[in-house]
């Protein structure tokens, strides 16, 4: 019998000093703070920057480290949609889903989004979230890419560019949209796409 492994007071601390970074540079960028410094982060942690830099080697580390807990918000928030629904409540409850989602991580987006260029971690971010969203329409939508044939590649691509923040940011930044306009456009845009 193996007895679990025990975690010392320091590894322990440790532990709970990065994820108070960690917890506190989600918080200032869900709170809409999209540029926050080494110095509020530091503070709202209740930790000291040398806290900070001994724990995180750079603000690319950080960045990294955060990404992926607003992944994991976002996947515990995740409710597979059934796929034995006919396909007008498949789409619907992927787009009110969708919308829900896309709404959550709106503050985390904008905040990549200006500094996504210059970042390795933050791109990584980003492909794994396309992937991830690329691998729920193959699924949920197995039937209609299936009967597309030679364009289902297409198809998936297009369903996946509709479904990402960039479409999400420009109906609600650029063109003014609410959350329930928005979503009945990605509702109208998923639906045409399937059943063209």
């Amino acid at each position: 019998m193996t007895r679990p492994q025990r975690i010392d007071g320091r590894t322990a601390r440790a532990e709970r000093t990065r994820n108070a970074i960690v917890d506190a540079h989600v918080e200032l960028i869900l709170g809409g703070e999209l540029r926050p410094t080494a110095e509020r982060i530091a503070k709202l942690a209740g930790v000291s920057l040398r806290a900070l830099w001994s724990h995180f080697t750079d603000m690319e580390a950080l960045f990294a480290a955060s990404g992926q807990r607003v992944m994991e918000q976002r996947d515990a928030a995740f409710e597979p949609v059934p796929v034995d629904l006919p396909l007008p409540r498949r789409i619907e409850a992927y787009c009110v889903q969708r919308a829900r989602l896309l709404e959550q991580v709106a503050p985390a987006a904008k905040a990549a989004s200006l500094k996504e260029p210059f970042s390795p971690a933050l791109q990584r971010n980003r492909r794994a979230h396309v992937d991830g969203v690329r691998d729920e329409l193959r699924t949920l939508f197995a039937p209609e890419l299936a009967a597309a044939g030679d364009r289902a590649p297409e198809l998936l691509t297009a369903l996946v560019g509709v479904s990402m923040w960039p479409t999400w940011g420009t109906w609600r930044d650029a063109m003014g949209l609410d959350p329930e306009q928005s979503r009945a456009a990605l509702t109208r845009t998923v639906a045409a796409l399937l059943t063209a």
